[in-house]
C-alpha cells in the first residue's frame, strides 16, 4: 500500500462499545496507509479491547490514564497539538454527549476540547439510542461545530435488535479519515 499518510499524526478515540474490537482494524489500516496512530481509550472501552492490542497495532504506547504522570506534559495536550485528525471510532452515545456539553472527564474528552484539528465521528450504539432527541441534538450541536461524522450501518446489532446504529464498515470509516487527512 501507498504511504498516502505519511507524516500524518491520527489520535484514534476508542470508546466503550462492542464494535471497539474493530479499532485495531482501522489503526492497522491507517498504519499500513502510513499514518502515525496514537490511540487514546477510555476506561469502557479497555474491558471490551485491550490496549496491549491498540499498542501493537499502533506501534505507540496507549493514552488511557489521565493521571500519567510519567511525562512532564499533560499527555491530552500534547496529543491534542501533535494530531491531524481526531478519529473516534467507535463513539458512544456517552461521548457523544460529552463533546456536544464540553464536559471534559478524561483522556478523550480533554484531548477533544484541546485539538484544533479536524474530528471525524463514527457512531455505534442501540438504534433506540442513535434515534433519541437527545443523541439527535448531540450530533446536530457537533456537526454545526464542524465535526464530521461517518453514518452508522443497518443490520444487527450486539443487542438483538435489528435497525441502525451498527458503526460503519472500516473501510468506510478510513476512506473518510483518509479525505480529511488530505485535504489537512
Amino acid at each position: 500500500m501507498d504511504a498516502v499518510l505519511k507524516g500524518k499524526v491520527v489520535a484514534l478515540g476508542v470508546t466503550g462499545s462492542i464494535a471497539a474490537y474493530k479499532a485495531a482494524d482501522i489503526c492497522s489500516q491507517l498504519v499500513k496507509l502510513g499514518a502515525d496512530v496514537h490511540v487514546i481509550m477510555t476506561q469502557s472501552a479497555a474491558r471490551f479491547i485491550s490496549p496491549l492490542t491498540m499498542r501493537t497495532m499502533s506501534r505507540n504506547q496507549v493514552a488511557a490514564d489521565m493521571w500519567d504522570d510519567s511525562k512532564w506534559k499533560p499527555g491530552h495536550i500534547d496529543i491534542a497539538d501533535a494530531a491531524d485528525l481526531l478519529l473516534v471510532a467507535p463513539a458512544t452515545a456517552h461521548i457523544i454527549a460529552e463533546f456536544a456539553c464540553g464536559l471534559a472527564p478524561d483522556l478523550l474528552t480533554c484531548a477533544y476540547l484541546a485539538t484544533r484539528a479536524p474530528t471525524l465521528i463514527a457512531p455505534a450504539m442501540n438504534g433506540k439510542m442513535l434515534d433519541h432527541p437527545a443523541t439527535q441534538a448531540n450530533i446536530r450541536t457537533l456537526r454545526e461545530r464542524g465535526v464530521q461524522f461517518v453514518d452508522t450501518a443497518e443490520g444487527m446489532l450486539a443487542c438483538g435488535y435489528e435497525g441502525k446504529g451498527r458503526l460503519a464498515p472500516v473501510e468506510m470509516i478510513v476512506e473518510q479519515a483518509v479525505g480529511l487527512l488530505c485535504r489537512a
